[in-house]
């Protein structure tokens, strides 16, 4: 009783220790993270600052994809039965594809048991494979089915139909890509009713058919291609972990344009598929991962440091039941080529870890290259590559770490977006990434090291804008322009638009807001640290990316590396009270709360530029909730202290009234043997001394004590032979030999007692008090009493 009571006492001490101590490992993370970076600029749009298509308005497009068409200068934006055709100036509808589900499909669709909302004709294709052409797929009610239309003008001709299995999904939630490359499909989808069968297809090559090791339950987020291959991007359950635990991670896949399946049972099958994984992490002795890719750019080839890279952006975030956060990772295309030439990794056995592969046993001609003819692959390649699709190295993260991290219990990355080499006065060149998030949010972000270094990162987050009216995810965004920057028309410059897709509406916005009338000053420009702008001393006003004589520093100041420059004033808060009449909003003054759109004022600027505090080398700290007085960083001290100080009361509590339990049971326990009473009061006559009562009681106890037998004589070895120990049948005489181990004498009991007491396997408890004695004067156990005040 008391050795358990010890363990449950250290068990509770040990699971408080360990509480504290990851606790502790929790904060230290925390701190040691990239802290949530304030937005120079809050924005909150006017309705005449942004452009919007509504679509239909008796019920849900759920718009998802968007297809810029560069012949007519429009944009093609895939919605539920309907394929509008939107002008690039303003997002007026100019025509409209309409395709319908048959009504067999539907019926179909229902009698499958689907919902008679998601049996209609969601297009999740689109592509132009050629002027005057348009390709688009639809789920056709859990039917995909692809069209080939001529274009004429605004009108559309059906050319062609045939079958979208395996290139379109069936469901329009299922996350699927697309890419058309040398009048070829590459589709990421899955190809049956369930969704359970994932593939990578293009007609007829496909990865293996219910094959973990190729795809495990894949989620498609997108697709290039570039010189030999087509990439694509997802996420999936991590076979490589199975052995730990479910895990889900972001992986890279690559075929070659030049597959042509191998000879065989190989012959529809990719003789070239590989995969590798993005590592998103914050770096240390241990990495916190963000697993889940969510969205990624288009290939954007630039001058970062001292060298030109191919970088692929991505977003990321962690799972819906971790600790809420969403990353901004950059990927060199080298170095995705680079790990799909290194190591392979492998499992030797079923509970064996996933290892690399020696080198020596890699077959030659390498599985995954490209060859002139794939069909004439030996089995030992295809049979190798077959079991070894996974890279054993990550593609690290191009710059170190992420470019942006954010903690927020309010929205997380969904869609990215970025306008590539931004050249700003002086001739460095800066990648301006917009993302979006599942609150409607966009932020608009830059790297200031990236034009000086590719192992640095510090994150500007230029804006914060809040561009819809409600609180709905984006889900696609796309930067469009309909002339080159340095090209001006009638004096005007078009400095591009960003498209941000919800399921409801499509929205238009600038890509800046240089030239608002809130930015005053030199020092106001310079500090937002946003490529696009830059001070015109000669004009005495902050000018955008494309005006005349942009790139010369004698007449435009700008240094997006540090957000201050030597010809400008200083650009602390101004003393003369105006602060909030030009948009200010000092650290302590800072009023998260939005405005409402029916107040007036809607085009509010927040110019966070509170040099007091503020420091030179980049942006203010600030907490990212919108709607919360207090940081993450405080919740989560705050949280943490509670919960570490409920648990000490809580322990000591059950402490005391474990103590207090344990002593009244103790003092109550009804021993069923009183041989092990007789041993239990001896080990516990010290606490009840030491524990008296209040009132004088008189406890009389009662127990046996055993008495050891004698030793036989040597006449009498026979009679106590192990022989005459056994059991003997009950009779009326008391002989020697018919005497046992324990024997009970009548000695004037009654018939009942005497059977009782001829029992030879009775207790040890003696039920015949004193009187009783064996004929030799010895008994087995005497009757003891004390007497305890």
């Amino acid at each position: 009783m008391l050795s358990s009571e010890r363990c449950h006492r250290r068990l509770l001490f040990g699971q408080t220790v360990a509480f504290v101590v990851v606790t502790v490992f929790v904060v230290g993370n925390l701190c040691a993270w990239q802290e949530n970076v304030r937005p120079k600029l809050y924005v909150s749009l006017a309705d005449e600052e942004y452009l919007r298509f509504q679509g239909n308005e008796s019920m849900i497009d759920y718009f998802k994809l968007v297809l810029r068409d560069a012949t007519s200068n429009s944009l093609l934006v895939g919605a539920r039965n309907i394929v509008y055709n939107l002008s690039i100036y303003d997002l007026s509808e100019q025509t409209r594809l309409v395709w319908y589900s048959s009504e067999d499909d539907i019926k179909m669709c229902v009698m499958k048991g689907k919902d008679e909302d998601l049996c209609q004709n969601y297009i999740r294709v689109l592509a132009l494979p050629t002027p005057g052409t348009l390709l688009g797929c639809g789920t056709n009610a859990f039917r995909p089915m692809c069209r080939m239309y001529g274009i004429n003008g605004n009108s559309y001709s059906i050319e062609s139909e045939k079958p979208g299995q395996a290139v379109c999904p069936y469901d329009p939630a299922h996350n699927s890509t697309a890419v058309f490359v040398d009048n070829e499909l590459y589709s990421g989808t899955v190809a049956d009713f369930s969704g359970l069968d994932p593939i990578i297809y293009r007609e007829p090559l496909q990865t293996e058919q219910y094959d973990s090791l190729s795809l495990n339950a894949p989620n498609f987020v997108g697709s290039f291609t570039q010189g030999d291959f087509v990439y694509f991007f997802f996420r999936e359950t991590a076979v490589e972990f199975i052995n730990c635990g479910k895990a889900v991670v972001s992986r890279v896949a690559r075929v070659c344009k030049w597959d042509k399946g191998g000879p065989h049972r190989y012959k529809n099958r990719w003789t070239t598929y590989l995969k590798s994984r993005l590592n998103c992490s914050m770096p240390g002795d241990f990495p916190f991962y963000f697993d889940e890719i969510q969205s990624t750019s288009s290939l954007v080839e630039g001058r970062y440091g001292n060298g030109n890279s191919k970088l692929i952006y991505s977003v990321f975030s962690t799972s819906t039941n971790a600790i809420a956060g969403s990353a901004i990772c950059a990927f060199s295309l080298q170095d995705i080529a680079d790990t799909f030439e290194g190591n392979f990794k492998e499992q030797s056995g079923l509970n064996s870890n996933w290892l690399p592969v020696n080198p020596s046993k890699v077959p030659d001609p390498r599985p995954g290259s490209c060859h002139n003819d794939s069909r004439t692959l030996p089995d030992l390649t295809l049979n190798f590559k077959k079991t070894h699709s996974l890279m054993d190295e990550n593609v690290p993260t191009f710059f170190g770490s992420p470019i942006l991290t954010r903690v927020s219990t309010v929205y997380r990355f969904t869609a990215i977006a970025v306008d590539p080499q931004i050249k700003t006065p002086g001739g460095k060149t800066y990648d301006v990434i917009f993302v979006g998030t599942d609150h409607g949010k966009i932020i608009k972000t830059v790297n200031a090291e990236s034009a000086d270094s590719n192992k640095k990162v510090t994150s500007v987050v230029i804006e914060e804008i809040d561009a819809l009216p409600t609180s709905e995810p984006v889900r696609s965004l796309e930067i469009v322009r309909t002339m080159q920057y340095d090209t001006p028309k009638d004096g005007s410059y078009d400095d591009g638009k960003l498209i941000i897709v919800t399921d409801t509406t499509v929205i238009a916005i600038k890509l800046h807001r240089c030239s608002s009338e809130k930015i005053t000053s030199c020092s106001e420009c310079v500090a937002l640290q946003d490529p696009y702008c830059a001070w015109d001393k000669i004009a005495g006003k902050c000018r955008s990316h494309g005006a005349p004589r942009w790139s010369e520093e004698n007449y435009f100041y700008q240094s997006v590396a540090t957000g201050d420059h030597a010809a400008c004033p200083s650009g602390k808060m101004p003393k003369d009270g105006n602060a909030e009449k030009q948009g200010y909003r000092g650290d302590i003054d800072y009023d998260p709360q939005r405005p409402s759109k029916d107040q007036p004022g809607n085009d509010m600027i927040s110019i966070m530029q509170d040099k007091s505090g503020y420091d030179d080398k980049g942006p203010q700290i600030t907490p990212d909730l919108i709607n919360a007085q207090y940081t993450v960083e405080t919740l989560v001290m705050a949280v943490l202290a509670g919960a570490i100080f409920a648990l000490l009361v809580g322990f000591i509590t059950g402490y005391f009234c474990g103590r207090r339990c344990h002593k009244d049971e103790d003092d109550n326990l009804p021993y069923p043997d009183t041989e092990y009473e007789y041993f239990e009061q001896r080990q516990n006559v010290n606490r009840i001394q030491t524990e008296p009562k209040l009132l004088p009681q008189v406890e009389e106890v009662t127990y046996a004590e055993p008495v050891l037998l004698p030793q036989p004589s040597s006449q009498n070895k026979m009679q106590h032979s192990p022989k005459n120990t056994l059991r003997k049948p009950m009779g009326h005489h008391h002989g020697v030999n018919s005497e046992t181990l324990f024997q009970f004498q009548p000695d004037g009991y009654s018939a009942r007692d005497n059977y009782r007491g001829r029992d030879n396997f009775g207790t040890l408890r003696s039920h015949q008090g004193d009187n009783y004695r064996r004929g030799d004067g010895f008994s087995t156990t005497r009757s003891v009493k004390k007497v305890y005040l």
